[in-house]
C-alpha cells in the first residue's frame, strides 16, 4: 500500500537565491510537463527521451503524469510562474525493494540545486513506500563516473556492467536525510550533470512502445 501523497507544495530556495516549489506530479500537470519539455535543448531531449522528439504525445503525457505513487512516483519543481523546470521519478521493477531513479532539469535551471532538491524529495517518498534501493545507470564511463564509484565503492556492492553496456550502481535508500550518504553523493553528482545517468530504463520501453503507435508517426 502506498504512503499517502501530499500535493501541498514545499518552497525551496536554491543556492543562487531563486525559489522553486516542489510537489508530487498530478494528472493536471500535463500542460506544465509539456511546457518543460519544450524548454529542453535538442541534446537534453535526446538524452532523456531516447529520440529527437519535438513534442510529447497525449499518451506520453498521460504515462508521465498519471502515476502510481507506490510503483511509479514523480516529483515536479515549479518556477514562480508555475512552469515545470524539473522532474525526478522512480519506477519500481520486478524487485519490490528496488526502483530505478532519474532526474531531468530544463537547461536554464541546471546547476542551481533544483535536481538535488527534487531527488531529496523523491527519496523521502521512496522510503515511505518501502523502497530500499535505488538503481542508477551510467551511460558513459567518464572520469567523474569512475571517481564517484571509487569514492563510494567501500559502502556499496560496487558497479556492475549490464548486458546492454551500462554501468549499474545500486544505492541503499537511507532512513532520514540523504546528505552525506552514498546515495546523497551520487545524486548530487548526477544532478549537477557531471555523471550522465541513463534515465528510466523501464520507462524507456513503455514510452517507445507508445511512440510506435503514435497517430502522428
Amino acid at each position: 500500500m502506498a504512503a499517502p501523497v501530499s500535493h501541498k507544495p514545499t518552497r525551496r530556495t536554491l543556492r543562487d537565491g531563486s525559489v522553486i516549489e516542489l510537489r508530487e506530479v498530478l494528472p493536471s500537470d500535463k500542460d506544465a510537463i509539456a511546457g518543460g519539455f519544450a524548454r529542453l535543448s535538442p541534446e537534453s531531449r535526446y538524452r532523456r527521451f531516447f529520440s529527437s522528439l519535438d513534442h510529447l504525445s497525449a499518451s506520453d503525457l498521460a504515462y508521465l503524469t498519471e502515476v502510481d505513487p507506490r510503483d511509479h512516483e514523480a516529483v515536479v519543481a515549479l518556477d514562480p510562474e508555475g512552469g515545470a523546470v524539473g522532474v525526478a521519478r522512480y519506477v519500481r521493477g520486478d524487485d519490490p525493494d528496488s526502483a530505478e531513479v532519474a532526474v531531468v532539469v530544463v537547461d536554464d535551471w541546471q546547476n542551481r540545486g533544483a535536481g538535488t532538491a527534487l531527488l531529496e524529495r523523491l527519496t523521502e517518498r521512496a522510503s515511505e513506500n518501502g523502497i530500499k534501493r535505488f538503481v542508477a545507470l551510467v551511460l558513459q564511463e567518464n572520469s567523474e563516473a569512475i571517481e564517484l564509484f571509487r569514492s563510494i565503492d567501500a559502502e556499496t556492492s560496487g558497479p556492475r556492467r549490464t548486458p546492454d553496456g551500462y554501468l549499474e550502481l545500486v544505492l541503499e535508500v537511507p532512513e532520514g536525510h540523504v546528505h552525506g550518504t552514498p546515495l546523497g553523493r551520487a545524486l548530487r553528482t548526477a544532478a549537477a550533470g557531471r555523471v550522465d545517468i541513463h534515465p528510466w530504463r523501464l520507462i524507456k520501453e513503455r514510452l517507445q512502445a507508445m511512440q510506435q503507435n503514435r497517430p502522428d508517426r
